[in-house]
Parts: C-alpha cells; structure tokens; sequence
C-alpha cells in the first residue's frame, strides 16, 4: 500500500507564499530612499567642497589683485619721478644754454668790430635769437665790414639787416667828430643768432676785418 506525504507538500507550499511581492515593497522603497538619500548627501557635500575651493581662490584672486594694485601705483608714482626729473634736466639743460649762448654771441660780435666803429647798446629780443645792435662809426664801410664780419663767423643769420644810419648830431657825437675827420654816424642794425644746432662753421676764406684801438 502506497502512502502519500501530503502534509510535507503542505508545508512547502506555505513556505513558499510566506514572502509576497507586496510585502517587499516597502523594503525596495527604503532601499531606494537610502541610496537618493546617499546621492543627495554626496552631492551636497561636493558643492560645499567645490565652494570652499572657490571662495579660496577668490581670496587668493583678491590679494594678487591688491598687491598688483600696489605695484601700479608705484610704477606710476616712477613715471611721475622720471618725468619730473627729465623736466629738470631740460630745465637745466635749458638754463646752460641760455647762460653761454649770450657770452658766445657776445665774443663773437667783439671779434667782428672793424676800425673806426663801436657800439652803444645792444638788445636781445625776450625768448628770441633775434638782436639789435646800435653803435656808431666814422665811416659806411665800417659798417659794412661790420655786417659781413658777423655774417663771416657762422653764428648769425644771412641776410644781417641794417635797419638804419642817420647822422648823429648830439653834442657828445660833434665833440667825438671834432676829434676825427668826418662827419659821425649813427646805425642800428638787426641780426639772429643762430642756436647750437644750427651754428655753422666759418665762411671758408673770410677773415674778420681787424678790430681798431
């Protein structure tokens, strides 16, 4: 006689319906809300990470930008030094050439004088090269030679003007006539002293006429 075990069948089948799918959904939503929970706690923390690394750099950035702007003002505080110095050398180089271009102008107008011609006064033109020279001779080829004595020497402009010879007639002029043969003449001419750079030579083969005593 053959005997069934239908009682181990019926446990088994309850072993087997002891975990439904329904019971495992709330596990699985645990799960899921576990892990977006994770993700969400990584990500936070990255973007915490992320803004530190950025304020860091900002500080940094702020700091370079302060000392760049330190290092700008003192170039620029250079700049001004240097272009207050190049001032004063040209201020300085200025005065130097003021100060001995009269002194030369002078030497050579002395170097120029003819016999029988001296000067009275003698006038330069604020700011200007520009001179004019009065003076008196015994003689109109005196002046003349005047004229292309300092054309001569390189260091006045071409043409010298005279601007004017008229007989002098004051008393101190007829007691200088009475001393001397001829009539005294009064001149007045104009010339430009030329500058540093523009100073030539000597007009080659001209020599100034010999001054009198």
């Amino acid at each position: 006689m053959i005997r069934v075990n239908l009682i181990a069948e019926r446990k088994s089948a309850k072993k087997k319906v002891a975990f439904p799918i329904e019971s495992q959904i709330p596990t699985a939503c645990v799960a899921i809300m576990v892990a977006g929970a994770l993700v969400v706690g990584w990500r936070y923390w990255s973007i915490g990470h992320e803004s530190a690394r950025l304020k860091s750099d900002i500080a940094k950035a702020q700091k370079e930008t302060t000392s760049l702007k330190s290092i700008i003002a003192q170039v620029a505080d250079y700049e001004q030094q240097k272009a207050e110095l190049q001032q004063r050398v040209e201020l300085i180089e200025q005065l130097r050439k003021e100060q001995t271009g009269p002194v030369h102008m002078l030497d050579e107008i002395s170097r120029s004088l003819p016999p029988m011609l001296w000067l009275t006064q003698m006038k330069q033109t604020p700011n200007s090269p520009e001179v004019l020279i009065e003076g008196r001779s015994n003689t109109l080829t005196s002046i003349s030679d005047f004229v292309t004595n300092l054309e001569a020497t390189g260091y006045f402009k071409k043409s010298i003007e005279i601007v004017s010879t008229t007989s002098d007639t004051s008393a101190a002029a007829e007691k200088a006539a009475a001393a001397t043969t001829g009539e005294l003449i009064k001149f007045q001419i104009k010339a430009v002293f030329k500058t540093a750079g523009e100073a030539a030579k000597p007009v080659a083969g001209t020599a100034p006429t010999q001054r009198g005593n």
